[in-house]
């Protein structure tokens, strides 16, 4: 792990409030597997227990250990649905983009099963609200709630009268909100190595501090670490941001984007159940978002300030305080205690990317803040791939992307490009 790295890690609040297991051993010498997994998050987790499920033999293979890129330091946020639902809807026209929705809803119903199915203690709560934060904006969520329902028969979704708002916020930054009664929130680290802890129970064999510096492909495919080999007829890269060159130019299509989040000290009880009725998880409608909810504790858990350069949490955490002022002003002086950040991987068009790069070897990338769910579809439509049923695997690989002009030393550009230009469409 990388200085910077380090850093981003270092103060999050979820790390700090799980003891991990003993960490798995490196991989050493030669290993036979029918797949191959690179990457222990959600998405490679999610693949190897439906791939035991369907009897295969399965290595996964993670550079640090098991959560420790996004699914250990996410927002919590539970979602349905995309970060762009307008190109899922251009792209794949109506009848399939209705398929692809109703597959990033079982996501959430299946996050659901393994909860209860394998124990997961992981804070689990649902409801989720969407909220506006100018009558322009909330004209325009009430828009997409009708598409919800009208073009997708979303039901679950349902708009929050604009003088009733304050009823199930406490804030007075907002004008207009709706209420998701399906999607909501988790301890993501905790779910995550509950995830792990439910495929080595499984026969997975996991392996930590082992990253893949090479891949030969071919009829069988050979994937390299500094002190071992792994040979096998599938391989899947689930590496998602932290995926370096392993893709070639199609790691190129995503943009990894760093964002952060605090902590506050937890609230009196009392306080903390007024600010958000059912202690639901928020998110604005804006595009540099300010997303939170409350943690089991109390804390409220704030997040949103997007960069691709070299700042860390301690030179944001003053940024996000005053936009948690903003949204909670009598949270003003509460004390942050914890204070982290991590990549997101960030497509040009916001939708998912999932495809092969070999007939033989597949991948996942592009969750652009919606992976919580969407990962557990994306390794299970991926092991129905492997088993012969690609159907809806091939579904998410129509997806049409671009990679990012200039490569890794223009993201910082195409970033503040891209933010200018919709700050200034909001301030319209």
């Amino acid at each position: 792990m990388n200085a910077r790295e380090t850093a981003m890690v270092a103060h999050s609040w979820y790390e700090a409030s799980v003891t991990r297991p003993p960490a798995d051993a490196a991989l050493q010498g030669a290993l036979d597997v029918d797949v191959c997994i690179v990457g222990a998050g959600y998405s490679g987790l999610s693949a190897a227990l439906e791939l035991r499920q369907r009897g295969f033999s399965v290595a996964v293979l993670e550079a640090e250990q098991v959560a420790w890129g996004a699914s250990g330091r996410n927002g919590g946020q539970v979602l349905v649905g995309f970060a762009n639902d307008d190109t899922v809807l251009r792209q794949l026209g109506p009848a399939a983009a209705r398929q692809a929705w109703d597959i990033s809803v079982a996501g959430v119903h299946l996050l659901h099963a393994r909860v209860a199915r394998y124990g997961i203690d992981c804070d689990l709560v649902r409801g989720y609200l969407h909220v506006a934060t100018s009558a322009r904006k909330a004209e325009g969520l009430r828009h997409w709630t009708a598409q919800m329902r009208d073009t997708f028969g979303y039901d679950p979704i349902s708009d929050i009268a604009p003088k009733d708002v304050r009823n199930w916020i406490d804030s007075p930054r907002y004008v207009g909100a709706a209420h998701d009664a399906l999607s909501g929130h988790i301890h993501p680290l905790k779910y995550a190595l509950g995830l792990a802890d439910a495929a080595r129970q499984a026969g997975v064999q996991l392996f930590a501090h082992s990253a893949v510096s090479r891949i030969e492909h071919g009829p069988l495919v050979t994937l390299h670490t500094a002190q071992g080999r792994v040979r096998s007829r599938f391989a899947l890269i689930a590496a998602n941001a932290y995926v370096g060159q392993l893709l070639g130019k199609t790691g190129a299509r995503i943009m990894p984007v760093r964002s952060f989040i605090i902590a506050t000290e937890p609230l009196p009880p009392e306080q903390a159940q007024a600010l958000i009725r059912g202690r639901a998880a928020v998110c604005d409608t804006n595009f540099m978002i300010d997303y939170f909810r409350l943690s089991a504790d109390g804390r409220v858990l704030f997040g949103g300030r997007v960069t691709s350069g070299n700042a860390g949490p301690d030179a944001l955490m003053p940024s996000l305080r005053a936009r948690l002022a903003g949204v909670f002003p009598q949270l003003a002086h509460v004390a942050i205690t914890h204070a982290w950040g991590g990549l997101v991987d960030v497509t040009m068009n916001r939708a998912p990317d999932f495809g092969r790069i070999a007939p033989n070897v597949y991948y996942l990338q592009g969750f652009c803040g919606h992976g919580v769910a969407l990962t557990g579809m994306a390794g299970q439509l991926v092991a129905e791939a492997i088993a012969g049923q690609a159907e809806r695997f091939d579904l998410f690989a129509r997806l049409q992307h671009h990679r990012y002009p200039g490569g890794p030393g223009l993201h910082s550009t195409w970033l503040r490009l891209g933010v200018a230009y919709n700050q200034l469409k909001e301030l319209v």
